[in-house]
């Protein structure tokens, strides 16, 4: 499901497999524990790096998960307290994170990557998607509150959630929504081991770092720790 390498003070989380990385129960559990790990083996300046191997990233909640329950509803509304669990933890975590897009980021899945104070993307495959449009379902309220946070222009949040458009990264880096793009998912991983390499050597109080990203999203992170708003998924 996944795995935590440690290189120096750079963690490692790496979601394993060639499948869609699609986001239950087991996952984000699994995510949750090696955060846990990062933040009790963490020195004094460490930073994250989150990947995945194959062409995805992360394409969303398992609905296939949710909605082969008689209560689907019940099983959508552990999905989506899972991962605001874990989006809250990546917030406080006491040090730079950096996500390394490898593939396609969809809905949920665009949310885990959004989680991160850095978002790398690959160029030559894979695209960011916020789906609900066009699979007729309502966004949660936290997951727009974290694309007010983080995007910054209101022409590319129009073009995240109300035109569900497939955005590329060359043209997500140009619209301010991921912070680079490169030539394969090889490059990204790279790029962003220089990246957490460069924010080390600062040697920030990593206690400091989380204060200050809390206070910076105080209202998104709001909306995350409240019950979500949005119906099933």
């Amino acid at each position: 499901m996944c795995t935590l390498e440690k290189r120096g003070n750079i963690f490692i989380l790496t979601l394993t497999g060639p499948g869609e990385h699609r986001l239950n129960p087991t996952l984000l559990d699994a995510i949750q524990s090696a955060l846990g790990r990062v933040r009790a083996e963490s020195g004094t300046s460490s930073a994250l790096i989150t990947t995945a191997e194959g062409k995805f990233f992360s394409n969303g909640y398992d609905l296939d998960w949710a909605n082969s329950s008689p209560n689907p509803e019940a099983r959508s509304h552990l999905l989506d307290s899972k991962l605001r669990s874990l989006v809250a933890d990546l917030i406080s975590l006491p040090m730079p994170t950096i996500a390394a897009v490898s593939g396609h980021a969809s809905a949920a899945g665009f949310m885990l990557a959004f989680g991160h104070d850095y978002v790398l993307m690959r160029k030559d495959r894979g695209f960011l998607y916020m789906s609900e449009l066009d699979i007729r379902l309502r966004i949660p309220a936290w997951f727009v509150a974290m694309i007010k946070c983080k995007v910054g222009a209101p022409a590319a949040r129009r073009l995240l959630l109300l035109a569900a458009a497939k955005v590329t990264a060359k043209e997500a880096a140009e619209k301010g929504i991921v912070d680079s793009a490169h030539d394969s998912a090889a490059a990204t991983v790279e790029a962003a081991a220089e990246l957490a390499e460069k924010l080390v050597a600062r040697k920030w109080d990593g206690e400091v770092y989380a204060q200050i990203r809390m206070e910076l999203f105080s209202e998104a992170l709001a909306v995350i720790r409240a019950n979500s708003t949005g119906s099933r998924l």
